[in-house]
């Protein structure tokens, strides 16, 4: 075979095919080919790809006159079906170049005006992905890699002109099933999904979706290449390439067509599918889902079965309740809690009765199992339509009120949280959580109540309460409260979370209704207070349960003092004090904001002052290690002694210094007024003009030289406003001399009060140094004493052993002691006193 396979010389086969003239030559350039052909029936070796492509366009060039020269071009493009061979491991990479140009020679083919070599490109092309080893290799070679032509080919951008040679083959039906092919395989890499897409593949393919095509082909590979296209590729990119409005009537109609003529499986899985591209397109409001009448059938289509009306789009369909079916009516409601993000779409969704299609699943399923919807498929598109409900009600609020949603949804409520048996599946993605329990149904309707209630509509509200709504949601708050303390879950904190935020928005700026809370809701409330904060870090949602707690506790209780007085009671500042000393960052802000709201109660300042936390810490101290955090959070410079440093801006953020001096509308804040807003300075101060500033207990003297900057604070930000008000003025025109003049005194007035607080900061760390020095005084006079006895002891303790040891300092020691004795005596004589004499008789002791 070797020798055989020498004896063809490509270089003469190539110069042999450029002659041309004779009949002859014409029948030795037809029989030199069918000998190539023969040769390399077992495959390409990689050194020879290039010359057999220049041989291949020879070809074609010579088949446009000669009809003689097609079958041995479709021979040689079958060649390039067949794996290619190599001799080295490296030829792979070496000869890459080479073979990507000849693979995409391929695709620059499809020019000739033949369908044989059309349908022969696109076999070879499938074969990339179906390759199969010939039964004999050449001498010294072996296949390249499974993957190696699909790689070449996405090297060569093939699928970029195969997508550009649908074109040729437009009114070629056969020549077209065969172009998709190839293109469906090609479409399995990310690669090719991206040269198809510059190619305007999706617009293309489109609309071939409803194209004349008895076997149905046409239709199934188009639409599995706009599938995969829109998984690989930028799906942005796609949609834009179908929002035109030929393409979605082009969408429209083969789904039109696949819904009242198709009968298969296969036809119900392919309407499915292009039901998600419609979904997908609808998601951008650009595409004209709404003016081909598109998003009008799908409505319709999605509610029929519920508001029973008689449309003429839908005529002839029937819902089967068949698995295809039910993914089909899931698709549906997915479709339009899309559109509801549209606003354009508004009016289409009220004028075809979305709103009671979607209401008509608020209720408990009473007739579960056949003919209808199995239990567990209803739970799942109730479940899914009370999701889809929570995206609808906001946008048609007042279609909502008037098919009365609100009472549709306490009363679902009461059932929720009532004795009637009911095992949830839990089965689908919207039942997580729900099983054994109608915990998930719970969950979705508080959404839906969630959604319309942050409306902040008026006539949302009144309607909740007028049916009671404050007393049977705190119901339903104490039965999940009760619920979790079984066990926490997801689920139940989600719960807990929303009614608080409906509680809030409900009862804020009313205070009858902040009354009809405080009768129940305070000691519901209380118990969130007490959590443990190591919960805080769980990932459960505990710390959005705990903010929705609080948020609850500032529109609920503060301004009704009847309720302040009973969170009071009940130890509620404490509870918040406890909070604040855990020092959490997304949580200091709004206690403290809570805290200067419930300070004008005077039994708030009383119950802050008897605080006590770890280590008997007090309410200032604490307020003054907050307000330490927050300036070197800020950047606030200070000194080692937390001293003011620079007396002109003392209180300035890094931030601020930062920012360049430019003239601001008078609506818009500066700089130094937003930041009383985003940082808790103001409420920090806020809180001791409640407590004062003298006599706090429990302060060092480096929270006194702290206090000193927080008392002057708002005299601070008053200098560094008119400070802004300077650098604006100046940045604009100079001031008038009086002007200039003013505007100097203000800025030394406020120096000289930061030079004050200077000042104060300073007698306040002398005292201490002063009142150390004291202490170390009396310390060392302590350790002088302590030495002093110690010798005193260690003297008497020498003398006592003298006296044992040695009789002659004995008898000095006695001697001392009658002197001692006699000097001690009274030098009056007492006329007839009695005589005692100091000796004890017989006394043999040294003691």
């Amino acid at each position: 075979q070797d020798a055989l396979l020498r004896s063809v010389d490509l270089n003469h086969v190539i110069t042999l095919l450029k002659g041309s003239g004779s009949v002859s030559l014409e029948k030795e350039q037809l029989k030199t080919l069918k000998k190539v052909v023969k040769h390399f029936e077992n495959g390409l070796p990689l050194k020879d790809v290039a010359q057999i492509t220049e041989i291949l366009n020879l070809c074609a060039e010579k088949m446009i006159e000669q009809e003689a020269f097609t079958e041995p071009l479709c021979e040689l493009i079958k060649l390039f079906g067949l794996p290619f061979q190599k001799k080295k491991s490296t030829d792979e990479t070496n000869y890459s170049v080479e073979v990507s140009q000849s693979i995409a020679q391929l695709g620059y083919l499809m020019r000739v005006p033949s369908s044989q070599v059309k349908i022969q490109i696109c076999k070879s092309i499938v074969s990339f992905y179906n390759m199969e080893l010939p039964g004999k290799l050449l001498s010294g070679h072996q296949p390249t890699s499974a993957n190696y032509k699909i790689w070449m080919a996405e090297k060569g951008r093939l699928a970029e002109s195969l997508v550009l040679s649908l074109a040729l083959v437009e009114n070629q039906l056969t020549e077209k099933l065969w172009v998709l092919k190839a293109l469906q395989h090609l479409s399995t890499s990310g690669e090719n999904c991206g040269q198809m897409v510059k190619a305007q593949a999706a617009s293309r393919l489109c609309l071939y979706l409803n194209g004349a095509d008895p076997s149905g082909q046409l239709l199934f590979h188009s639409s599995d290449i706009l599938w995969k296209l829109l998984e690989s590729a930028s799906k942005e990119e796609v949609v834009n390439q179908l929002g035109s409005l030929e393409c979605v009537h082009a969408l429209k109609e083969v789904f039109l067509d696949l819904l009242t003529s198709g009968f298969r499986h296969c036809d119900h899985q392919l309407r499915n599918d292009l039901l998600v591209i419609a979904s997908l397109l609808a998601e951008n409001p650009a595409v004209p889902m709404i003016e081909s009448g598109f998003a009008k059938l799908l409505l319709v289509l999605a509610t029929f079965t519920e508001v029973r009306l008689l449309n003429p789009l839908v005529k002839g369909f029937k819902f089967t309740y068949s698995y295809e079916d039910f993914e089909m009516k899931k698709l549906l409601f997915n479709v339009i809690g899309i559109l509801s993000k549209n606003p354009s779409a508004a009016q289409l969704l009220s004028e075809n009765h979305v709103m009671p299609a979607l209401l008509y699943y608020v209720k408990r399923n009473q007739k579960p199992g056949f003919p209808d919807w199995s239990a567990a498929q209803y739970e799942e598109l109730q479940l899914h339509a009370i999701a889809v409900l929570a995206a609808v009600a906001p946008v048609l609020v007042d279609k909502y009120l008037s098919c009365q949603g609100n009472t549709l949804l306490l009363v679902f409520l009461e059932w929720c949280i009532g004795q009637d048996p009911f095992f949830g599946r839990g089965n689908s993605f919207h039942g997580t959580g729900g099983r054994g329990t109608k915990l998930a149904q719970m969950r979705y309707s508080l959404r839906v109540l969630r959604a319309v209630v942050a409306l902040y509509d008026d006539a949302v509200s009144i309607n909740l309460c007028d049916q009671g709504a404050i007393s049977q949601l705190l119901d339903i708050l104490q039965y999940a409260a009760d619920k979790s303390k079984e066990k926490e879950d997801t689920v139940l904190l989600e719960i807990q979370a929303d009614l608080l935020f409906i509680l809030s928005v409900l009862c804020e700026n009313d205070v009858h209704r902040k009354e009809l809370f405080s009768c129940e809701g305070i000691d519901i409330l209380i118990p969130f207070f007490k959590m443990d904060p190591r919960k805080l870090y769980s990932g459960l949602g505990h710390n959005c349960l705990l903010l929705s707690a609080l948020d609850c506790l500032w529109s609920c209780v503060i301004g009704c003092y009847i309720a302040e007085d009973s969170f009071i009671e009940k130890q509620g500042i404490f509870l918040l004090l406890d909070l604040l000393a855990l020092k959490e960052k997304n949580l200091c802000s709004i206690i403290l904001g809570i805290l200067v709201e419930f300070s004008d109660n005077p039994k708030t300042t009383l119950h802050m002052s008897i605080w006590r936390g770890k280590r008997d810490q007090t309410a200032a101290n604490l307020l003054i290690q907050l307000w330490r955090q927050e300036e070197l959070d800020l950047g606030v410079r200070r000194d080692q002694d937390g001293k003011i440093v620079d007396a002109k801006r003392p209180i300035v953020t890094s931030f601020q210094k930062q920012q360049k001096a430019f003239p601001l509308p008078a609506s818009c804040p500066s700089f130094a007024i937003m930041e009383i807003s985003e940082s808790i300075r103001a409420k920090v101060y806020s809180l001791f003009c409640k407590l004062g500033f003298e006599n706090l207990p429990g302060l060092s003297p480096k929270d006194l030289v702290t206090l000193a900057i927080i008392q002057r604070y708002i005299d601070f930000k008053i200098g560094e406003v008119w400070s802004e008000i300077c650098a604006e003025i100046k940045e604009e025109f100079r001031p008038v001399t009086s002007d200039e003049r003013i505007l100097e005194l203000i800025s030394k007035a406020s120096e000289k009060t930061g030079k004050t607080v200077i000042a104060l900061q300073k007698e306040v760390l002398e005292g201490q140094h002063h009142h150390e020095i004291q202490e170390e005084k009396k310390i060392y006079k302590e350790i002088q004493d302590s030495h002093r006895q110690r010798e005193l002891i260690n003297k008497s303790w020498q003398n006592f052993l003298a006296r044992t040891s040695n009789y002659e300092a004995l008898k000095k020691a006695k001697i001392l002691q009658e002197k001692l004795i006699e000097a001690s005596r009274s030098k009056v004589n007492i006329h007839n006193g009695p005589q005692h004499s100091t000796d004890i008789p017989k006394l043999h002791t040294t003691v």
